[in-house]
């Protein structure tokens, strides 16, 4: 199905088989790709890679191409976790440059980070996304996208502590460097808009597992109307808008779809059969099966898990299966392969 399911769920056309997709287990779970591909990913990463998706018939390809850098000096670096199979990925290292709340106040994302010439931009953006297309072909659907949109963002320069305390202290002048921001990231939504790609992903982290992280008012007074305003050139171009985060964002349901967002990936703390039973005859959805069932689960389990997302979607045109967060390196290999049978026993039509 490959490239031509992903288009299809994205246009609410039924297809077959539920299509799927998965985050990172073409990249990091070593053994698994070997089991699947047959390939060494150590020795031939981007083969194995591509014959993984192949095999595993990924609708699309969840990708943030960006196009942009933020200066390394200012943002906070928060460490990283064990992840990756070898531990290579983990960082002790926490730095702010933000000492206090004023120094966050201050911020303006236009004067700190860089201007780009616009038509450069499209020429750029455009060739990065074309390169994805040739590199990938027909196995998955390739797509633009921006991972900091807004909050994410605003994570990745204060990280978590100054950024709450400012939005905590003085959420109005919180509000003048979120308006900083959005002007700043602007120039490459609207660069997007002008490019070729038929598809694109919106992320942005806006909650954590247990929901907001502050009033859900206060996101659609600061957060929202810049959505609308960073995806209107998107959706006016004619291109189909995904939508991710993190977290349980259940209660902002009404509002990504009000936003104009086309399809939403979801991890399995947010509802799913409350945004399907509301929007599955005029949205597309992905996810959201529990990895941490994929983890320390048994078959049954995961038999279970596989077929509460099935009843869910199966019945929608737009649902794409997969797994959220991610299926860690350290998921036990039979387990993910099992997870493979399931899906293609259940995902029939």
């Amino acid at each position: 199905m490959s490239y031509e399911s992903g288009w299809k769920a994205i246009n609410l056309e039924f297809t077959d088989r539920v299509p799927r997709t998965e985050y990172s287990v073409h990249v990091y779970h070593t053994e698994v790709i070997k089991k699947v591909t047959g390939i060494d990913p150590e020795k031939e990463k981007e083969k194995a890679m591509k014959e993984f998706v192949r095999k595993w018939d990924y609708a699309f390809l969840w990708m943030t191409p960006g196009g942009y850098k933020f200066d390394e000096n200012k943002v906070t670096k928060m460490g990283h976790a064990v992840y990756s199979s070898d531990g290579s990925d983990f960082n002790q290292k926490i730095i702010c440059p933000y000492k206090t709340v004023e120094d966050v106040y201050k911020f303006d994302a236009c004067k700190e980070f860089e201007e780009r010439n616009q038509k450069e931009l499209v020429d750029e953006l455009n060739q990065i996304y074309h390169n994805l297309r040739n590199c990938w072909g027909d196995i998955t659907l390739t797509m633009g996208g921006i991972y900091h949109t807004l909050f994410s963002g605003l994570i990745e320069i204060f990280g978590w502590e100054m950024l709450l305390i400012a939005l905590g202290t003085d959420h109005q002048k919180f509000g003048r460097v979120i308006e900083g921001y959005f002007h700043w990231i602007k120039q490459y939504y609207e660069a997007w808009a002008k490019t070729d790609c038929e598809v694109f992903m919106a992320h942005d982290d806006i909650c954590w597992t247990s929901g907001p992280v502050t009033h859900p008012e206060w996101y659609r007074k600061y957060i929202f109307p810049y959505y609308k305003k960073l995806w209107e050139p998107l959706l006016s171009s004619g291109k189909k808008l995904i939508f991710t985060s993190d977290g349980d964002y259940t209660v902002f349901f009404d509002d990504i779809v009000e936003c104009g967002a086309h399809m939403l990936v979801m991890e399995p703390c947010c509802d799913m059969k409350l945004f399907a039973e509301k929007y599955g005859k005029t949205h597309g959805f992905v996810g959201n099966a529990d990895c941490r069932v994929l983890l320390s689960g048994t078959k049954e389990d995961i038999y279970r898990e596989v077929k509460r997302c099935m009843d869910i979607g199966k019945k929608y045109p737009g649902f794409i299966m997969a797994v959220g967060n991610h299926i860690p390196a350290n998921t036990p290999t039979e387990n993910v392969l099992y997870y493979n049978e399931v899906y293609l026993h259940l995902s029939k039509r």
